[in-house]
């Protein structure tokens, strides 16, 4: 078996953040949990590379838009896999991807689903 795959969760819900975290560490992910996405900007830019990134949208201060345009604008941060994770029932796969993100998970999800979403677009 290959080396734990590494992945950051940025959403400002401590509950959400550490819930997410809990599963995939007990899965043998490398997890980091950030609660901005300006603390995950400054983390991305002195740390290595996670292998994808799961973004809540709706965060105070930067948001997961303004995120995502900033992560597009760094050629070596551009090509991190990026999963949108949100509430928003209006929210389709089309949506995420024409926002540059891989894919979407909608809240709430229950663990089978998100190791299922998280080990597809982990390549497992």
């Amino acid at each position: 078996m290959g080396a734990a795959k590494a992945l950051l969760v940025v959403d400002d819900n401590e509950i959400t953040r550490e819930g997410i975290g809990t599963v995939l560490s007990r899965e043998g992910y490398t997890v980091g949990l950030i609660a901005t996405a300006r603390e995950a900007l400054e983390y991305l830019r002195r740390m290595p590379r996670p292998d994808l990134i799961l973004l809540d949208m709706f965060m105070p201060g930067l948001d997961g838009w303004a995120f995502l345009k900033e992560i597009q604008a760094d050629a070596t941060l551009a090509q991190i896999p990026i999963l949108i994770i949100t509430a928003m029932s209006i929210a389709t796969d089309e949506w995420a991807q024409s926002l540059g993100a891989i894919g979407l998970l909608r809240k709430p999800f229950d663990t089978p689903t998100l190791l299922e979403v998280v080990r597809h677009y982990c390549g497992e």
